[in-house]
């Protein structure tokens, strides 16, 4: 099988155009509340005038179906835009995009990964090869063309980091201001990794919730686009295409297993609302069995685990202590969806302990030659486990979402890992460095 290269680095504002491949039009008929389904006009807005749930984008689905094919995709750019006929397109005018090449990134194949666990099949989502280095480049690269074609003119987030950088690069690209809130305490990192594209970065004393309150009142006050506040319809949208491209990597095949770590849940929640359209628009074979989803929490940060382990859907708010910090959110907008979705593909939620979580990391760039952050050292440390208690099939085809870098954690591990040997520029010395 072949598989994809990484997107190339450079960015541009517009993606170049392909040659026979009709251009962009928009496919958005408004939003609509995912809780009672009242529609609601085309906005920077999140919440239902309604019954205040939460909003989504509405799609001309008659447009969509006449539209989307899987040779109209495959002619498309090397980026999550090859699949724009499925993601909120708000104007015709490609000049609103914003974009740096983000998507497209490689599946990988994990054989030594795979034989270690005893899995027949093991691919990796490598979303390391992101332009700021993590997934959340696929959400931002959608809020943000949303949010220019809205005519917004500042945009903003709160963050636990990786959304941080990722705003605070393509806003640079766009010549947009942007605002960024982080915990104060974050990895330094995640701090550098906004600051150096010139966006405002303010640390505010708290953990991530206390972060999102703060933006949902400066949000109100201000009007600025935050790309997860009232944004969120358009940004969570984005992950959707995590899932297209594994379909479209496996030869369009679905996956019998996902294992993707949680935060708010959007992401897990996304890549699975992905399969179902890709389904319900004939890309995939509908006989193909719905993938199974599996999500992965810290244990010192896994509201959503423990409510899957209480056979509930009532997310109990937790305060988090744990070194994934991007997995921090303590009070996930999304655990309620991510839960059903868990339940009804017949996946479950689990969570591992930090030290777990550093083996992890360690164990991923021992077999497969890939660095990933904390998040990625939760995603593996709980396929360890899964597939220890049963839970993963050995005979499936699992697919490990690795969402984000580790170059950005590092703090996560320089204690577990260092130099092993010490000389001189001595050939004895080595030698006898190296026998000791």
């Amino acid at each position: 099988m072949t598989l994809t290269t990484p997107p190339s680095p450079t960015a541009t504002a517009v993606p170049p155009n392909t040659a026979g491949v009709p251009a962009l039009g928009v496919n958005v008929t408004g939003l609509r509340c995912r809780e009672c389904g009242e529609p609601e006009e085309l906005a920077s807005s999140h919440v239902c005038s309604w019954c205040f749930g939460p909003l989504e984008v509405a799609y001309d689905e008659a447009l969509l179906a006449s539209r989307v094919s899987r040779e109209r995709i495959e002619a498309g750019p090397r980026s999550l835009w090859r699949y724009g006929d499925l993601l909120p397109v708000l104007s015709d005018d490609p000049a609103t995009r914003i974009d740096l090449g983000t998507g497209f990134t490689p599946l990988r194949p994990a054989p030594r990964l795979a034989a270690h666990l005893g899995l027949r099949e093991l691919w990796l989502k490598d979303d390391t090869r992101n332009p700021s280095g993590s997934f959340k480049d696929r959400v931002v690269t959608i809020a943000l063309s949303a949010a220019r074609a809205l005519g917004i003119e500042t945009v903003a987030c709160a963050s636990t980091g990786n959304l941080a950088g990722s705003v605070s690069a393509h806003a640079a690209a766009a010549g947009m201001p942007a605002y960024v809130f982080i915990p104060h305490d974050l990895e330094r990192g995640k701090v550098v990794g906004a600051a150096v594209y010139g966006a405002n970065v303010v640390a505010v004393e708290g953990n991530y919730d206390d972060v999102n309150r703060l933006c949902v009142e400066v949000a109100d006050r201000e009007g600025w686009g935050f790309v997860n506040v009232n944004l969120r319809a358009f940004y969570a949208e984005g992950s959707k295409s995590i899932g297209y491209e594994i379909a479209e990597q496996l030869g369009w095949q679905l996956p019998d297993h996902v294992v993707a770590p949680l935060a708010s849940g959007a992401m897990f929640t996304k890549i699975d609302k992905a399969f179902g359209e890709l389904r319900r628009y004939g890309l995939v074979d509908d006989a193909q069995p719905t993938p199974r989803m599996s999500g992965a929490q810290a244990t010192g940060c896994s509201p959503i685990a423990e409510a899957f382990a209480r056979e509930s859907l009532d997310v109990r708010p937790q305060r988090p202590d744990t070194i994934a910090r991007s997995l921090a959110i303590g009070n996930p907008a999304d655990g309620y969806y991510a839960l059903q979705v868990a339940r009804a593909t017949g996946g479950v939620v689990g969570h591992v302990p930090d030290d777990e979580i550093v083996a992890g990391i360690q164990l991923l760039a021992r077999t497969e030659g890939v660095f990933a952050e904390t998040a990625g050292g939760v995603t593996v440390a709980n396929l360890v486990r899964f597939v220890e208690q049963g839970h993963v099939d050995r005979d499936e085809r699992v697919v490990a979402v690795i969402s984000g870098n580790g170059y950005k954690t590092i703090e996560a591990v320089e204690a577990a890992v260092g130099v092993t040997h010490r000389t001189t520029p001595a050939l004895d010395d080595f030698l006898q460095a190296l026998g000791a």
